[in-house]
Order: structure tokens, then sequence, then C-alpha cells
């Protein structure tokens, strides 16, 4: 059974940063995209940034030069690095991974991430 377990959400101010991590565990291998995505309440889930095992990442319009996606493809772990953060940003982070020998991706179960002053 895989499971991928996010951690490092929480409260901050605006202008603030936060580390999001999300580790993968169980029978995954052959991982080809990692991905960040965020669902604030009434809206749909959206995605954040995505990262190629080859390393290739792109990103949300709205994010772009304040958060870095990167992976550990020995850990099977990807971090989403967030800077000056705005209350926009606010919402429940989720962690999806896609592998080469299945169409169903891996889901996360969320980290909360606030952004308030």
């Amino acid at each position: 059974q895989v499971q991928l377990v996010e951690s490092g959400g929480g409260a901050v101010q605006p202008g603030g940063s936060l580390r999001l991590s999300c580790a993968a565990s169980g029978n995954i291998f052959a991982i080809k995209d990692m991905a960040w995505y965020r669902q604030a309440p009434g809206t749909q889930r959206a995605l954040v940034a995505s990262i190629q095992s080859g390393g290739p990442s792109t990103y949300q319009d709205s994010v772009v030069g304040r958060f870095t996606i990167s992976r550990d493809n020995a850990k099977n772990t990807v971090h989403l690095h967030m800077n000056s953060l705005k209350p926009e940003d606010a919402a429940v982070y989720y962690c999806r991974m896609d592998a080469s020998y299945t169409t169903a991706p891996y889901w996360g179960l969320g980290t909360q991430v606030t952004v308030s002053s």
C-alpha cells in the first residue's frame, strides 16, 4: 500500500515562508511526475507546481518567482519552498505522484497553509 504524507504546513503572516514536504512510502517506484496542488474553500483543486523525473518544473503563474519545487528521487520525496506568501496562497496543499506503471495517481491527505496577519 502506498502512502503519501505531507508535512510543513502551518500559519504564517503575509510575506512569510514555509517549506512543505511530501514523502512516499510503500511499494512505489518509477515515479515520473511529482506535484503540489492546492484547494481553498469553495474552489477546485488546482496545480501549483510540478516536477518531472528529469528535473524540468512548471509553476502556476501566480507563484512564479516565489515558490520552488524540488525532489529527492532516492527518498521519493518532493518539497515546495514557499516565499513571500500572500493571503491568497492560503489553502490545503496536496502532494501528488504519478508512477510509470499505473494511470492512477497517488495523493496525500493534504496539509493546511494559513496566511494572515
